[in-house]
């Protein structure tokens, strides 16, 4: 009579013992975390020696070290962009800065907002466009268009809904690139 338990702990044996074989254990995973989160570091610090004022996350299966010699796994990045003051509260609105007001309604898609453009002098919505990134709503606020995603585009990479794809070249990997403004 087949008996389950015993099944699943036999497949779980040999699964553990394949994926050891072709690099996937506790050592190496961590191994691949700590390099990663070594270069994240790095990075990161250069750009804030260079005041570049941007934030790198590295995510996906080659941060968690979970991708295995072959497969050609991608980098996944999360690049915050530090240029902007992102409320959500009239009362965290600040002089000087670029500030938006997050605006989430019935037209907000589940897990995106609207920002809308605020004056850097007092704390009111702005009332004249400054560029090609903003657009005037039917309610006559100021939003910021995410199609400034075009200007983080070179020649070979690709827009896939809001992320860049980065075709490697030889002796890279493949990188998908998502821009962020930090709240």
């Amino acid at each position: 009579m087949f008996q389950e338990p015993d099944g699943r702990e036999n497949l779980s044996l040999i699964l553990s013992e394949v994926l050891h074989d072709i690099g996937v254990n506790e050592r190496i995973v961590m191994r691949q975390r700590r390099g990663l989160l070594l270069k994240e570091n790095m990075n990161n610090i250069s750009h804030r020696l260079t005041d570049l004022n941007k934030t790198y996350y590295h995510l996906g299966s080659q941060s968690e070290g979970t991708t295995t010699i072959g497969l050609h796994s991608d980098f996944d990045i999360l690049m915050c962009h530090h240029v902007a003051n992102i409320i959500q509260d009239w009362s965290e609105w600040e002089h000087d800065k670029l500030n938006y007001l997050m605006i989430q309604d019935e037209n907000t898609t589940p897990g995106y907002c609207f920002l809308q453009l605020l004056r850097h002098d007092e704390p009111l919505p702005a009332t004249v466009i400054p560029d090609e990134h903003h657009i005037t709503d039917r309610r006559g606020r100021i939003l910021y268009k995410n199609t400034v995603i075009n200007d983080f585009l070179e020649g070979a990479d690709q827009q896939h809904g809001p992320s860049i794809a980065e075709q490697g070249q030889p002796g890279l990997c493949d990188r998908d690139m998502v821009l962020a403004l930090p709240l």
